[in-house]
């Protein structure tokens, strides 16, 4: 099944990549019966570089954090061997948003920034890849990162 999803995205235009290895005290990925709890991954492009570094509402428009958020990593290596993976059941999103002594000057469209994020589990597995979901604005992220995404899956 991983074949054909990767050439569903690849008729799209995206490639996944492997991703890189953690660079703190943490495991990208811990498997719990058949469920796959993913780390928070920063996205970053194949060569590693941040695909939008910043604050949203200060210098990343929602489409720069749009894009972030589509570009996730590919999922663990050798995590999926003959196994069936089932689309995401659960998103969570962090963006780094622009604070404003003025309410509506704050960054608060973090749904649209996350929306890459879940259209591009819908590209990959159409209707059931619809999942629950949550974004929370934060004052900074990890490499300066504008967004990062975090999911559990589920696997047979």
């Amino acid at each position: 099944m991983a074949g054909t999803i990767e050439q569903k995205l690849a008729a799209q235009g995206v490639v996944l990549h492997e991703p890189a290895s953690p660079v703190a005290n943490y495991v990208g990925f811990v498997r719990t019966g058949n469920l796959l709890f993913v780390s928070g991954q920063v996205c970053v492009d194949p060569q590693g570089k941040l695909i939008a570094k910043g604050k949203l509402g200060a210098g990343v428009t929602v489409e720069q954090g749009n894009a972030a958020a589509r570009g996730l990593r590919h999922q663990p290596a050798g995590a999926d061997q003959g196994r069936a993976w089932r689309p995401s059941t659960r998103w969570s999103a962090s963006c780094a948003s622009a604070a404003s002594s003025t309410p509506r000057r704050t960054f608060s469209t973090g749904r649209r920034v996350l929306n890459g994020a879940s259209d591009l589990m819908v590209a990959a597995f159409g209707d059931k890849g619809r999942h629950a979901r949550t974004t929370v604005g934060v004052a900074s992220l990890p490499a300066d990162a504008a967004v990062e995404v975090e999911g559990i899956f589920e696997v047979s």
